[in-house]
C-alpha cells in the first residue's frame, strides 16, 4: 500500500488545476479508503475554479463521483470490506475529494458496486443520482427543499401513476436520473426538455415526451397533456430555463432548480413554490436521507432502476480532467459523462 498518490489540485481561488504529489488518507473510525479507478466530471468542478465558491482553504482537492476499490477500513466498518469495488459521491475537503489516487468515505455513504455495471459506469451515478434523489424526496419545508414525493422504498413505487411531470434538461446527468426516478414512481407523461438528436436515448430511461429545448416549453406541455403540471424540475436552471419551467406550472404546483432561484420573485404566483436542491448527501441536513438512499443504492442499480450515464474517457488520468472541464464549461457535453481514471496519472 503506497503512502503518496497522485492528485489534482486547484492552486488557489480562480486558479489553475494541477497534478501533484500528496499523501494518501487514512481512513478513521467509520472511514473507508477506496483506490478510485474512476472519477466523474460534474458541472459543479469548473463552477468552484471560476467563481470561487463552496470551498475556502487552498490547494484544493475536489471532484464529486467515484468508484473504485477498497483498500482499508477503519474501526467499526461493517458494510464493506477490503476488496470490495465501491461507488460514492465525494465530498469538497482534500481526503474526499475524488480527483486523487486514493481517497475517503464514511461508511453511511458508500454503496457496492453490483455486477451488472463497470467501475467507469457506476462512476457516473452518486452525485447526480443522489442529487436526483434529494430533488424528489426532500420534503418542501426542510432548509433544503425538494418536490415532497414518496421514495419508493417509503411505498412511493407507481404512487403517482397518471400525474404528469416536466423536467428540463433531460440528457443532463441529474436529469437522466431524475427521468429515472420518475419511472419508479409511476409518473406519465414523462415530459423532458432536451436536444432531440437524445430522443431515443431518453425515452429508453423511460421518458414519454421529448420537447425541443428551444421550442416554448408550456405550449408543448399543453399540447401533451390536458392534465395540470404539479411538478417542474429543472436540471439546468438558468435564467431562461427557469423562466420555461415557472410557466409550465400549474398553480399549487412546485418548481425545483438545481441553481440559485432567478426568478423575479415580485412576479411570482404566491400559489406556484420555487425552491432549489442542493445535491450533497453529506451535508448534516440531508445526511438522514442519503444514508437511507444508499441502503438501497446498490439493488436500485443491479435491478436496472438506474442505469449509469453513458461514459466517455478522458485520456492522460487526472492530466486529462481540466481539458474536461472546459468541454463542461463550452456546453459541448451531452448525454455523457466524462470519466477520469486516476490510477492511468503518470
Amino acid at each position: 500500500m503506497p503512502t503518496q498518490q497522485k492528485a489534482l489540485f486547484l492552486l488557489e481561488p480562480h486558479g489553475s488545476f494541477t497534478v501533484k504529489d500528496t499523501s494518501v488518507p487514512e481512513p478513521g473510525p467509520h472511514e473507508v479508503l477506496v483506490e478510485v479507478h474512476a472519477a466523474g466530471l460534474n458541472p459543479l468542478d469548473w463552477k468552484i475554479q471560476v467563481y470561487n465558491v463552496f470551498v475556502s482553504e487552498y490547494p484544493a482537492i475536489i471532484g464529486s463521483d467515484a468508484a473504485g476499490i477498497v483498500k482499508k477500513v477503519g474501526d467499526g466498518v461493517t458494510s464493506v470490506s477490503i476488496g470490495d469495488r465501491v461507488m460514492h459521491s465525494g465530498a469538497l475537503t482534500n481526503a474526499r475529494g475524488t480527483f486523487q489516487q486514493y481517497t475517503i468515505v464514511p461508511d453511511d455513504i458508500v454503496a457496492k458496486v453490483p455486477e451488472n455495471i463497470t467501475l467507469d459506469q457506476a462512476a457516473t451515478i452518486p452525485a447526480a443520482a443522489g442529487t436526483a434523489v434529494l430533488a424528489f424526496y426532500n420534503q418542501p419545508g426542510t432548509p433544503l427543499g425538494g418536490l415532497g414525493l414518496t421514495a419508493p422504498w417509503d411505498g412511493g413505487r407507481g404512487k403517482y401513476a397518471g400525474e404528469p411531470i416536466v423536467i428540463v434538461g433531460g440528457s443532463s446527468a441529474v436529469g437522466q436520473y431524475a427521468i429515472q426516478l420518475a419511472v419508479v414512481g409511476g409518473f406519465s407523461p414523462i415530459i423532458a426538455s432536451a436536444s432531440l438528436r437524445n430522443e431515443a436515448h431518453l425515452k429508453s430511461l423511460g421518458a414519454t415526451h421529448i420537447v425541443d429545448r428551444n421550442a416554448h416549453l408550456a405550449s408543448a406541455v399543453k399540447a401533451i397533456t390536458p392534465k395540470p403540471v404539479k411538478y417542474v424540475f429543472d436540471a439546468i436552471a438558468l435564467k431562461d430555463t427557469q423562466e420555461a419551467a415557472y410557466e409550465s406550472l400549474a398553480p399549487g404546483g412546485i418548481l425545483l432548480t438545481t441553481l440559485e432561484v432567478e426568478l423575479d420573485r415580485s412576479k411570482l404566483s404566491s400559489d406556484k413554490r420555487v425552491t432549489m436542491v442542493y445535491g450533497e448527501v453529506h451535508a448534516p441536513v440531508q445526511r438522514a436521507l442519503g444514508q437511507t438512499f444508499y441502503k438501497y443504492f446498490t439493488e436500485m442499480v443491479a435491478t436496472g432502476e438506474l442505469k449509469p450515464n453513458n461514459v466517455q474517457v478522458l485520456p492522460s488520468g487526472l492530466a486529462g480532467v481540466p481539458a474536461g472541464h472546459e468541454r463542461l464549461k463550452g456546453n459541448k457535453v451531452s448525454a455523457v459523462k466524462l470519466i477520469a481514471h486516476p490510477q492511468d496519472t503518470l
